[in-house]
């Protein structure tokens, strides 16, 4: 136990006090059913930021403290603009004691990175789970929870139970979408006495993606960018029986998309916003939207 102690106060004394507006954070927390799982990061800077620096940790509340899972994240993220990434599990999976079915189509093109949907990875985190954004040096940049806490089923809004479940309490990080207050300009770097997520977050019910991929913060040197720049698109249905059409709908006007197997090898290009299976053979392809101002989307989609 003191190890794991040790291991803990390590880790967070590598954080650092950002200014606001300066560093990414989490702008929204998602814990729908099955495992439709997802974590928005937003970038409130005025710069385009190298995602490769930086890392997803998952510190379960059932280890104590000790670090479940991490995931190295890849990419950039562009000035006001905010990413999900979050469970890319597109077959079932069998997770420890059970088999967890697909996730949902919708919350799978609403994630604009996706994890490699293979247990285990953090996005199989459970409402009781600590998540960290971490940098690739240990410095942590934000914290979702309490790292070394186990508070029952999910943390709450009972402050008499420091926001445990252990006198009941409404569930805040278990089947919840919880979008970061516009007022909330930077993260949280210390591991915290007492993790109210009331404090930071607006909740909304089960499964809404319907925001995920933008945000709205008071960072007032990126707030236009967020709001006149930021790409969402939803791809549907995802997977995709043979022969069906599949649909993509975005904020942004595209220009054109392009459908590539696994081997890299180019199979179609095509204009339309809706790409037909009728010709392509069942599996995985990968997905490029490239709208007119020149920025790329990329997602895959798989054909049965």
């Amino acid at each position: 136990m003191k190890q794991i102690l040790l291991s803990v106060s390590v880790l967070f004394a590598m954080s650092v006090n950002a200014q606001d507006c300066s560093e990414l954070f989490i702008s929204e927390y998602i814990e729908g059913i099955g495992n439709n799982n997802a974590i928005e990061i937003y970038n409130p800077t005025n710069t385009t930021i190298d995602l490769s620096a930086y890392l997803i940790n998952q510190y379960k509340g059932s280890d104590n403290g000790a670090l479940s899972d991490s995931w190295p994240l890849s990419g950039s993220i562009a000035a006001g603009e905010a990413i999900a990434v979050g469970n890319g599990q597109t077959d079932s999976v069998w997770v420890s004691t059970y088999w967890s079915l697909p996730v949902d189509p919708v919350f799978y093109a609403a994630c604009g990175i996706h994890g490699s949907g293979i247990y285990p990875t953090p996005f199989y985190f459970n409402g009781d789970d600590a998540l960290t954004l971490e940098k690739s040096n240990g410095t942590v940049v934000d914290i979702f929870g309490k790292v070394g806490e186990d508070p029952g089923l999910a943390w709450t809004d009972d402050a008499s139970a420091g926001y445990t479940d252990a006198n009941g309490g409404t569930w805040w990080t278990k089947r919840q979408t919880l979008v970061r207050k516009a007022s909330v300009k930077q993260g949280l770097s210390v591991n915290p006495i007492l993790f109210n997520p009331t404090l930071e977050y607006d909740s909304l019910p089960d499964a809404t993606y319907s925001g995920m991929g933008s945000h709205t913060c008071d960072c007032s040197n990126t707030t236009s960018l967020n709001e006149n720049e930021s790409i969402s698109y939803v791809m549907y249905p995802n997977p995709v029986v043979k022969g069906g059409v599949v649909s993509i709908n975005s904020n942004s006007k595209i220009q054109r998309i392009r459908v590539t197997n696994i081997l890299g090898g180019k199979v179609m290009s095509l204009n339309p916003k809706s790409i037909s299976t009728s010709d392509l053979s069942k599996g995985t392809y990968l997905i490029s939207i490239e709208f007119t101002d020149g920025r790329l989307k990329e997602n895959k989609l798989v054909i049965k």
